[in-house]
């Protein structure tokens, strides 16, 4: 990808923007939905006419080995029930690739088959990790797929600190499907994946 912008300020700005996200206020948040182990709660994006997601959840396990299982790499794909293939295209230095990925249909197919092609970055925060991305215009749009489009996104995972070997993941998605789509199915949509993540990624983890 020789036209491929500076990798380290695509990463320090969407590191920046991602701990703008995890530094905003309660109070800017509307709660719409929780469970026994996951909360999630919208606002307006910034980015595009949708939503900002954020979703938060404890997890029982150390934060490097679910890191491991969120970014690119061998695991994701065996856990994640959206996820139907991935593959990286490009690797560069410092934790940083690009990789294509596609999503099965929702709601019955309402939502069809979606692909992505996003940069990824994983990095230190706090006592955790942040795994974060954001989607790249590349590449030619299979005919069978919509091409989606994720605005920056990520997952903070940081060790409890009465309890080290738990950590408290918090995610943030603002994912345009792009498509003609009803806004509640696209709520619908969201608030099912990121619950599903959590009890996918949870179970894996057991493994």
């Amino acid at each position: 990808m020789a036209d491929f912008p500076d990798v380290g300020s695509v990463a320090t700005k969407l590191r920046n923007t991602l701990i703008q996200y995890y530094n905003t206020e309660d109070d800017e948040w509307r709660m719409i939905k929780t469970t026994k182990n996951t909360t999630i709660w919208r606002k307006p994006s910034e980015e595009f006419s949708g939503y900002l997601y954020k979703t938060q959840g404890i997890v029982e396990d150390v934060a490097n080995r679910i890191v491991d299982h969120i970014r690119p790499g061998p695991y994701r794909l065996r856990w994640d029930s959206l996820m139907t293939t991935m593959d990286v295209v490009e690797e560069f230095e410092e934790n940083c690739c690009v990789m294509r990925y596609t999503t099965a249909g929702q709601l019955w197919n309402i939502i069809a088959p979606r692909e992505f092609v996003d940069f990824s970055y994983t990095t230190d925060h706090e006592d955790g990790l942040l795994s974060c991305g954001i989607s790249l215009d590349y590449g030619e749009v299979r005919s069978s797929f919509v091409r989606g489009f994720n605005h920056p996104c990520g997952w903070f995972c940081i060790p409890l600190k009465d309890n080290p070997g738990h950590s408290l993941l918090t995610g943030f998605i603002q994912t345009d499907l792009r498509g003609i789509l009803p806004q509640a199915a696209v709520d619908t949509a969201m608030a099912s994946t990121l619950t599903t993540f959590y009890s996918d990624l949870r179970k894996a983890l057991k493994v």
